[in-house]
């Protein structure tokens, strides 16, 4: 009965916390700012405990609730008000800009001269004077706008105008054929077959990865061990 039991609670906890994480979004990965951190890790603490919790396990179901509830009313919040947004995740701060360096901003933001030359060098930029304003973020990312001459010259630059790309769609993935992403480009399991003998294939079995563009250009990538790399 005790197993059970615990089977129930981790049930119930890993429930709870992945429509937690639904309601609070991606912004947890792709944003993680200071608050947000200190949520994951509470929030995951909680959950843990429910897991194992077999007495009451109402009491940490109650908790994990709570801190997802002012996760959530603090995320609307900081999206209502700019001023709110501003003391909940912090504002970016100019570490450098026009060859200055500014002393109390990097002091502001806790980092060293090495903690900075460290963030341009994962940025791209080992050298200095290619950096026209370097911004520090309030997620702990280092914002870079090189000088105008140090910059990858753009098509505009050269008065090239090539045509738009779009996103490729997975017709075939590990040797099956994605029929939903077929019919959303307008294509059907006959075409992709006779592509596949036009490039050498007996079946899609033999792709590992197939790629689609809107002008129904098909790219195959067969899977290759690491012995022919």
């Amino acid at each position: 009965m005790g197993f059970l039991k615990l089977i129930g609670t981790a049930v119930l906890s890993a429930g709870a916390l992945f429509l937690i994480a639904k309601c609070m979004g991606h912004k947890q990965v792709a944003q993680l700012d200071f608050f947000d951190y200190l949520t994951g890790i509470t929030i995951g603490s909680i959950a843990a405990e429910l897991a194992t919790e077999l007495e009451s396990p109402w009491k940490p179901l109650t908790a994990l609730l709570i801190y997802g509830g002012l996760a959530l009313g603090l995320d609307v919040l900081t999206k209502r008000s700019a001023r709110s947004r501003k003391y909940v995740n912090g504002t970016p701060t100019i570490l450098m800009d026009r060859g200055k360096l500014y002393r109390e901003n990097l002091k502001k933001a806790r980092l060293s001269l090495s903690d900075f030359l460290l963030l341009c060098r994962q940025s791209g930029y080992f050298n200095l004077s290619d950096i026209q304003t370097a911004v520090f973020e309030p997620n702990g990312r280092l914002s870079v706008l090189p000088r105008s001459d140090k910059r990858p010259a753009t098509p505009e630059d050269l008065s090239l105008s090539p045509p738009q790309e779009a996103l490729l769609a997975e017709v075939i993935l590990d040797g099956r054929v994605l029929d939903e992403n077929l019919r959303r480009m307008g294509l059907d399991v006959n075409w992709l077959e006779k592509q596949l003998r036009a490039q050498g294939y007996q079946s899609a079995r033999e792709v590992f990865l197939g790629l689609c563009d809107r002008n129904r250009a098909l790219a195959l990538y067969r899977a290759a061990d690491a012995s022919e790399g």
